[in-house]
């Protein structure tokens, strides 16, 4: 596999947000690019801190088809869930647009389900619920294009020492441990045929007083952004939480996400003839074997 281009598209995560390198960030699309072959990839990293899915598909995703690349990845939709304008529907509409487009122009898709900002910050249920439907779409829409997916959630992820001190992004290790797993899977595909990522960090270990510096000052400036857009909303939703709670019903809150999965699902257009892998929820014709792949 020679002459390999890579783009990554998405937020903060792929951006390299918590991996500090020379010159900027890195981050683990960076690392899994050097590892596609035995020569370097041509590597692209269009993804921007804060992008929501809509930024995605009006923004990155025309440069990133002008590209030709052969392998994309897109992992995005945190940021969707940290906005009161919240739409399960239109995330699940773009990133079907948005995967597409990839997939139309022959390259090999690479998704992940992400961790919620709400399990690693003790933020309301109302969020992990957010995240586990975006999930959900992510998971059912990369089966249906046939995508190199990650699973980044688990007790791995729990690991304080992969995550920066925002507990919001992964520190050095976690971007390796999430470029080392991407190249095993994209290896199993006959996709990545250089050396996988190494997991021990390059630099050392920001100490802890770099670390809270880190935290006051991203932090700060995080909660500042957030004000006027998620927090008042976010109270609505902890004091919903916890009406459920008291009464007993969590598990309504609960069946109305996966309802909205369902109807998020159904409401996407049918796929090509050639992916038409059934999507939960709703009947679909029976899955056909998956193209061929570019070696």
């Amino acid at each position: 596999m020679t002459g390999v281009r890579f783009v990554a598209l998405g937020d903060s995560l792929t951006e390299g947000v918590g991996d500090p390198a020379a010159g900027g960030r890195r981050g683990w699309a960076a690392l899994l690019a050097a590892g596609l072959a035995p020569e370097p990839a041509a590597f692209t990293n269009l993804a921007v801190s804060g992008a929501r899915t809509r930024d995605v598909l009006e923004r990155q995703l025309p440069a990133a088809l002008a590209l030709r690349p052969d392998i994309v990845s897109v992992v995005v939709g945190v940021n969707d869930t940290l906005r009161h304008t919240f739409d399960l529907t239109a995330v699940a509409a773009g990133l079907d647009t948005a995967y597409a487009a990839c997939t139309g122009r022959g390259a090999l898709l690479v998704t992940a389900c992400l961790p919620d900002p709400g399990e690693l910050l003790r933020l309301p249920g109302a969020l992990a619920r957010r995240q586990r439907a975006v999930n959900a779409v992510v998971h059912a829409l990369s089966d249906r294009y046939d995508a190199v997916h990650l699973h980044a959630r688990g007790d791995w992820t729990r690991d304080r020492a992969l995550w920066s001190a925002d507990r919001l992004h992964p520190g050095e290790r976690g971007h390796r441990q999430l470029a080392l797993r991407f190249h095993a899977l994209l290896a199993a595909r006959g996709a990545a045929t250089g050396p996988a990522p190494s997991p021990e960090p390059e630099f050392p270990a920001p100490t802890r007083s770099a670390r809270l510096r880190r935290l006051a000052t991203a932090g700060t400036g995080w909660v500042a952004r957030r004000c006027t857009d998620l927090l008042p909303h976010l109270l609505a939703l902890a004091a919903d939480d916890l009406r459920h709670q008291a009464r007993g019903t969590t598990a309504r809150l609960d069946h109305r996400a996966s309802v909205a999965v369902t109807a998020a699902l159904a409401a996407l257009s049918p796929p090509p003839p050639d992916r038409r892998a059934p999507l939960p929820g709703g009947p679909g014709p029976a899955p056909v074997a998956a193209r061929p792949r570019r070696a």
